[in-house]
């Protein structure tokens, strides 16, 4: 099955390099340029699967010679090449099958975040302002730049809604496994009794999109400016530069954006632009996975979802994510912002499923 796509794989490489030396090819410059990102696409699988084939080739000739009667010395060398050429076959097996994988378009995005408080008052706020610091150490850590948009407070530490971008490589690769349900269980600082309580905060994670990817026309929404207020600092509350806009206002698919975080009127408005162009692309997402059927690990989402995704335990020292049923330890240390242990546990069991579905094995 496997060498069987590959092989598939291959042959269209090369019609694709057939097809670019034809003369009417050569002076169609739209579908030259079409056959060479087809084939741009294809290299690294093609040259996995002829590194593959060689290593399959050497691994025959070695064991080969196994049964040609070796001297002792000879026949502990060619063991131990057989050993290290079935490594490589393995390695690169692996590796071919995530290759042939169909790539989501959205993860050389960057990312639009969304975490609002739920349940549980304001212990919920101060949560969702630990997971706000959590994503900030997170994104620093990997050299990702982080811009806040919109921030509404709730009392010292806590927060109502926060919205801010994260620009870097392969941003929203990870970060999309963040989206969903979020839930703590701790002792609050002014529980007397030391009592439990559990609390939820709301996590979307939506990829960024071009103002070409979204059909946005002006008469479908509304722009108002006000004086911003709260966080943001003496500047900003100066002169009316917060921005809100109302998409479809008064409608079933009404959508309300406000940013308020920058000196600027003009950036505020861009960056609210961006929020919603966001959120209509993930709705339409949504929309098409629903009628596909589909019910994946990392879905875009408006992460207000009924079903949690992990569950952070203070008293335990325990981290559970429920999509996968895994448990973490170390608490302090993810929330201080070391999270790839379990984002690569995700993307382990996401592309596990993905070869499920595909039938590659």
């Amino acid at each position: 099955m496997l060498l069987e796509k590959l092989t598939g794989v291959e042959e269209r490489y090369n019609e694709l390099s057939e097809l670019m030396a034809q003369p009417e090819v050569v002076t169609n410059l739209p579908l030259l340029q079409q056959y060479a990102r087809e084939q741009r696409d294809l290299e690294p699988v093609v040259g996995a699967f002829r590194t593959y084939r060689k290593t399959l080739q050497s691994l025959e000739e070695t064991q080969a010679l196994l049964n040609d009667g070796l001297d002792p010395e000879m026949r502990e060398l060619a063991q131990e090449e057989v050993e290290t050429l079935r490594q490589q076959r393995d390695t690169l097996e692996e590796d071919i099958k995530l290759l042939l994988l169909p790539h989501d378009v959205n993860d050389t995005k960057n990312v639009i975040c969304e975490i609002r408080q739920g349940e549980g008052g304001d212990e919920a706020a101060l949560f969702a302002a630990d997971l706000y610091r959590m994503y900030q150490r997170y994104a620093e850590g990997r050299g990702w730049k982080l811009e806040l948009m919109n921030l509404a407070d709730n009392g010292p530490g806590g927060i109502k809604e926060v919205v801010f971008s994260v620009n870097g490589e392969g941003v929203y690769s990870r970060m999309k496994y963040e989206g969903g349900v979020h839930r703590v269980q701790r002792v609050p600082e002014t529980e007397a009794r030391g009592r439990i309580h559990t609390s939820t905060a709301t996590v979307a994670v939506l990829p960024e999109t071009e103002p070409t990817e979204i059909d946005l026309r002006e008469e479908d929404y509304r722009v108002d400016v006000f004086r911003a207020q709260g966080h943001g600092g003496q500047g900003v509350n100066t002169t009316d530069s917060a921005v809100r806009i109302a998409y479809r206002p008064g409608t079933p698919e009404e959508i309300i954006v406000i940013c308020q975080d920058n000196r600027s009127q003009l950036k505020n408005k861009a960056q609210a632009l961006s929020v919603l162009r966001a959120r209509l692309y993930a709705r339409e997402q949504e929309k098409q996975q629903r009628e596909l059927g589909k019910s994946r690990l990392a879905q875009v989402g408006t992460g207000e979802r009924a079903e949690k995704i992990r569950t952070y335990n203070f008293p335990q020292d325990r981290i559970t994510d429920h999509r996968i049923s895994q448990n973490f330890s170390n608490l302090p240390g993810v929330l201080n912002g070391n999270l790839d242990g379990i984002i690569d546990e995700l993307i382990i069991y996401d592309n596990a499923q993905r070869l499920k579905e595909a039938g590659i094995n």
